[in-house]
Order: structure tokens, then C-alpha cells, then sequence
């Protein structure tokens, strides 16, 4: 078998794969009174996988991704507001914009060290964040912006108030952006990343454009982490401060943390886990639901992923 048959094959869907996504684009119809449930992990997902590209395919460290993803969500909101309320559009321009930024911030960011990286991207976020305070006249300041509404996806479908359009059309956003990244990341342009991560030096030693791929995967990574933001806030018609707050960009982390990286069901396995965790820990004690979540990390880092998580690592290297 050729190299490219080869990869070709390893890009297939599983049997499995299908039927989840199947079921999952059920889930509105199956749990119409959980579809806003069902849209909020839905969104944090496809946020996950924007950061595994960089983390977890690329050994990118970022602890201010949430910087791409506020921007995505006040573009699209503002978008929305004052040009034009399609919710396609609005998507594609949030993570055009989104896009850009990231390939400006990637100048800076893929210089140094790993605590150099980390410091540049935390300090991005907030910038914007202080930046969206103080031009309240157009975002709406602390109190956020507010009354964004949106017209039907493809012209048809209003968004309801029980969010089950929202629940769809963010299902189908990130089903399409999955299939998408399955097919790069088993690409010569995805497994050159893996050898990045792996060994820059021999990398680069061997022919790859060490540069050019980090600066493309991480304008990649900034644009799809804008479209998840995008996706917040044209299925809340809102957007606030707290989208560029570094708890985002934590609890991002802590979710690849729980599902794995380096594969994309990492970042959907640990939103579904993570808000899971947070909604009926949080529910049951509500003070003390930060222990309970970090009482679970610490088994799972004694016990091991693998172990916990057995029936979705097997298809891992897929």
C-alpha cells in the first residue's frame, strides 16, 4: 500500500464514529429540554480541538486561548448587530478576523521558550479583554453586549427559545470542522506537526519548514477557536467580558487534560466529562464543587486516562 493510500485509510471514520456522531445529532431530539446544555458543550468542544492542534499536535504551550475565542465572539456579535444578522456569515467573518489575529500573534509567540509562550499568550488575552472594557461605546463595556439577534440558519431555521436550532446548527458546525481536522492531522502537513512536536531540531534536520507549519497550524487553531466563539454568541445573543477570562482558557485545558491530547476526540470526551462534572458537582455543592473536580484530576492521574476512559482510547491512534 502507498504512503498516501495509507493515509487515506487512517483518515476513514470508524463504525463507531458514525453511530456517535449519529447519536449526538440526536440529542436535541432526544433531549429537547437539554438542547442549551447541549449547545454550551457542543461550543467548548470544538473549542478543545482548537487548542489540541497547538498543544497537543504541535507542543504549542497556551494558557490565553481564550484570546481568539472572545475576539470570535464579540465579531461575531457585532456583526451581527450593526451589519448583517446571517449566522453563516457572521461565522465565516468571526474566524477570518479571528484568523488574522492569530497569525500576528503567532510572531511573537513562537519565539522563546515554552514560559515565554505561555506569558505572550496570557498576556494577549487580557489586553483584549481591557481592551473590550474600555471601548464600551462599542462593546458594551462590563455589561456586555447585549440584544443580538439572529436571522434563520440557511434562511429557514429560527433560533428558538428552547435552543434546539442552536443545539443543530452547533452540532453541525463542529461536525464539519471534525471531519475537516481528521483529514489534516492524518495529512504529510498533520504528521509534520507530530514530528515538530516530538523533535524540532530533527525536524528541521530532515527538510520540514519548522516555522511556516507552527505559524499555519496556530492561524488555523486562532480561526477555529474564533469560530467557536462565534458560535457563543450567536446562540446566546450575547458576548461579555469574561469570553477572554482566563478561567476559559483553564478549563479548556483542564478538559484535554481529562479526554487526552493529540487526538480529536480528547476535546470532546473532556467537555462532555468537564461540564458534566461541573453542572451535577456544583448542583450537589455548590462552594465546594472546585475540590470535588480536582479531587477527580488527581485520580485520574494516578489511575491513568487509559484505564478510566478504556472503551474511547481504542480507536486513539485512528
Amino acid at each position: 500500500m502507498s504512503a498516501a493510500n495509507s493515509l487515506a485509510s487512517m483518515a476513514k471514520p470508524r463504525w463507531w464514529e458514525a453511530a456517535l456522531w449519529l447519536l449526538l445529532l440526536a440529542l436535541p431530539w432526544l433531549m429537547p429540554t437539554h438542547a442549551l446544555l447541549i449547545s454550551e458543550i457542543t461550543i467548548i468542544a470544538l473549542f478543545a480541538m482548537s487548542l489540541d492542534l497547538v498543544l497537543g499536535y504541535s507542543g504549542i504551550v497556551s494558557l490565553g486561548h481564550a484570546a481568539f475565542f472572545g475576539m470570535g465572539a464579540y465579531t461575531a456579535a457585532l456583526f451581527a448587530k450593526h451589519l448583517h444578522p446571517d449566522p453563516l456569515f457572521g461565522l465565516l467573518v468571526a474566524m477570518l478576523v479571528t484568523a488574522l489575529l492569530g497569525a500576528v500573534c503567532s510572531l511573537g509567540v513562537l519565539r522563546g521558550s515554552d514560559l515565554t509562550r505561555i506569558m505572550v499568550t496570557l498576556g494577549v488575552a487580557l489586553l483584549l479583554q481591557e481592551l473590550a472594557n474600555k471601548l464600551d461605546w462599542l462593546t458594551g463595556g462590563a455589561d456586555g453586549l447585549q440584544g443580538v439577534l439572529m436571522g434563520p440558519v440557511l434562511g429557514r431555521f429560527e433560533f428558538d427559545l428552547f435552543g434546539q436550532t442552536a443545539a443543530w446548527y452547533a452540532l453541525g458546525i463542529t461536525l464539519l470542522v471534525f471531519v475537516v481536522l481528521r483529514r489534516l492531522v492524518h495529512s504529510p502537513f498533520g504528521y509534520s506537526l507530530q514530528a515538530i512536536r516530538d523533535n524540532r531540531l530533527r525536524a528541521q534536520a530532515i527538510g520540514i519548514p519548522v516555522h511556516a507549519r507552527l505559524v499555519a497550524v496556530y492561524t488555523l487553531a486562532a480561526g477555529l477557536a474564533g469560530l467557536a466563539g462565534g458560535l457563543q454568541a450567536q446562540t446566546t445573543g450575547f458576548a461579555s467580558l469574561d469570553v477572554f477570562g482566563f478561567d476559559r482558557s483553564a478549563d479548556v485545558l483542564l478538559m484535554l487534560v481529562i479526554g487526552g491530547t493529540g487526538w480529536l476526540w480528547g476535546g470532546l470526551i473532556g467537555a462532555v466529562v468537564f461540564k458534566t462534572l461541573h453542572s451535577v458537582i456544583s448542583a450537589w455543592t455548590p462552594q465546594y464543587w472546585t475540590f470535588w473536580l480536582g479531587l477527580f484530576l488527581v485520580l485520574l492521574m494516578l489511575v491513568g486516562r487509559e484505564r478510566l476512559l478504556r472503551p474511547w482510547t481504542w480507536g486513539r491512534k485512528a
